[in-house]
């Protein structure tokens, strides 16, 4: 009887739903396509309010600029900052708020974890059929914030304009590689930050002290800091390789803690590597939870 039971209601399945428990590790095309299809709908959320949607990404535009009107008011009163000129350190900003912004586009809603997980609004997520990290990173995605990356291209493209630099194909593709990679990098450390908070709750400032605070730390030349600083962000939280590294290469720059040349071309690699690290961490992080109750 019960035998007949199961088979019937399985029958009764429609073609095309998976088994029960395989959504619990959906392939990654399946996760893309549920975070797509979320910022697509906040994209039209958006965009039902253009004039509010302009004025918020001037708003954001014009927020990041006053860093680097901070630069200009330094360079005001010296010529050289590290032994830096005002061009290379705009090259400096602009490849690390290019990288940043598109990570923050993309992932900077995770921040927000720690507090779906403190009021339990995250058991909401778990039962839907869609990747949690998809759903996380995608919530109320924020297209204003186009206007860091704007910025960021802008102060890279004056740059280039005024640096003179001894062009190579190699250098040419450095550009894109550093920018691509750095977001990744970055969207690796947010989503790491992200995982920590099943244990931490809410620890939204620890990881922005290392996203957003990364960030403002890769805008300025490395010969300002401490080398022990610039040794750990460069062999602990891997962000010296967002910019510092391949962007001394560009410029022909003498690294200061020494390394060769060819580090400049292992952003890829890092960003890989990272990239798989906070994939394991979110893993964990996930299957640590425990609900609230509520």
């Amino acid at each position: 009887m019960a035998d007949g039971l199961s088979e019937g209601v399985s029958e009764r399945v429609p073609k095309g739903v998976p088994p029960e428990g395989e959504w619990s590790r959906p392939p990654l095309w399946e996760g893309l396509r549920a975070y797509g299809l979320i910022i697509a709908m906040w994209i039209r959320s958006t965009m039902a309010y253009r004039a509010s949607f302009a004025m918020t990404a001037f708003g954001n535009f014009a927020a990041t600029a006053f860093d680097f009107v901070a630069i200009l008011l330094m360079f005001s009163h010296v010529d050289r900052l590290g032994g830096y000129s005002l061009p290379e350190v705009a090259f400096l900003y602009g490849a690390a708020g290019a990288a940043f912004g598109l990570a923050d586009l993309t992932f900077g809603s995770m921040d927000r974890l720690g507090r779906r997980v403190r009021d339990g609004t995250l058991d909401t997520l778990l039962v839907r059929p869609a990747p949690v990290l998809a759903q996380v990173a995608g919530d109320r995605f924020a297209l204003r914030r186009l206007g860091r990356i704007t910025q960021g291209l802008l102060v890279l493209g004056y740059a280039l304009v005024t640096l003179d630099i001894a062009w190579t194909p190699l250098k040419v593709a450095m550009l894109p590689m550093m920018i691509l990679s750095g977001a990744a990098i970055f969207a690796s450390v947010f989503v790491a930050g992200g995982a920590f908070q099943f244990w931490a709750l809410d620890a939204a400032e620890v990881q922005n002290s290392f996203t957003y605070g990364g960030t403002t730390l890769l805008q300025y030349p490395p010969t300002v800091f401490a080398k022990d600083l610039v040794r750990g962000v460069t062999f602990v939280v891997p962000l010296a390789f967002v910019n510092w590294i391949p962007a001394l290469y560009v410029m022909d720059r003498e690294d200061p803690l020494g390394l060769p040349d060819w580090a400049a071309f292992l952003p890829p690699v890092v960003a890989v590597g990272c990239c798989a690290l906070a994939g394991l961490a979110w893993r964990v992080g996930l299957r640590a939870y425990r609900s609230t109750g509520s």
